[in-house]
């Protein structure tokens, strides 16, 4: 079984080959990031912290829609990437998402953005506790994800089944990534003390039709990442008490 210490291992080993494919993609530029991108809203003037931003993909986007953007990654190949989206214009830290964000004050930030990152942490209550800490109250967090009915049909068995999964990428990557229903999903958020304001099944941007249009006939039938706008609920604590 892979650990997520060996994961990040191969994201800082095989970043370039990871940065050349997600930049021109499908599941990535036609699929998630358009889907993410409208559930983030204004961004002028607001603190974004972009955690888990591999080479950056979105921090192009994130300035230009006026926002304040705070980049973090574990991997260092995949922070130097990033670094080259917008040097001098952000902060960029390496740290890992298994750690506490100790040199963020509480509510420092006001959006943060968890794109497709969250499925491959083991503990995903810490990590939902200390991003709702760094969070203005009312603050938001979008989070993508694998959606749970793609992960059945990737892995068979039952659709109510949890665990990890193990995948090698075209790029080179070998991950890992955690899998369960919908209901275990949601019932994270809300224990933690967000509230879930909306929901996205992504659905294929139309210019993916001509530039991978094996992909567009798939993702126009059957789900594959699902995005969570959630908010930090003013005075609600659930077993993030302290936080």
């Amino acid at each position: 079984m892979l650990t997520a210490d060996t994961v990040t291992a191969s994201y800082d080993q095989h970043a370039a080959a990871f940065a050349a494919e997600a930049a021109t993609s499908a599941y990535n530029t036609y699929y998630d990031r358009p889907a993410v991108l409208d559930l983030l809203g204004d961004l002028t003037d607001r603190v974004v912290l972009d955690a888990g931003c591999g080479p950056g993909l979105y921090i192009t986007e994130l300035l230009a829609r006026g926002a304040h953007v705070i980049a973090i990654d574990a991997a260092a190949n995949m922070i130097g990437l990033a670094r080259q989206h917008a040097a001098g214009q952000i902060t960029v830290r390496q740290h890992d998402l298994t750690q506490p964000l100790y040199w963020l004050a509480n509510g420092s930030v006001d959006v943060c953005l968890l794109a497709l990152v969250i499925h491959y942490i083991d503990d995903r209550i810490a990590l939902l506790r200390e991003l709702r800490r760094v969070l203005r109250p009312g603050g938001h967090l979008i989070i993508s994800t694998s959606h749970p009915t793609a992960d059945w049909l990737t892995t068979g068995g039952g659709y109510f089944d949890t665990g990890w999964v193990e995948q090698r990428w075209s790029c080179g990557i070998t991950h890992r990534f955690w899998h369960q229903p919908l209901q275990a999903w949601c019932a994270e958020f809300t224990t933690t003390g967000f509230t879930i304001d909306a929901i996205t099944e992504h659905r294929p941007s139309a210019e993916m039709a001509r530039t991978h249009p094996a992909e567009y006939d798939t993702l126009t039938r059957q789900p594959g990442f699902i995005a969570f706008r959630l908010t930090s609920s003013i005075g609600v604590t659930g077993t993030g008490e302290g936080v």
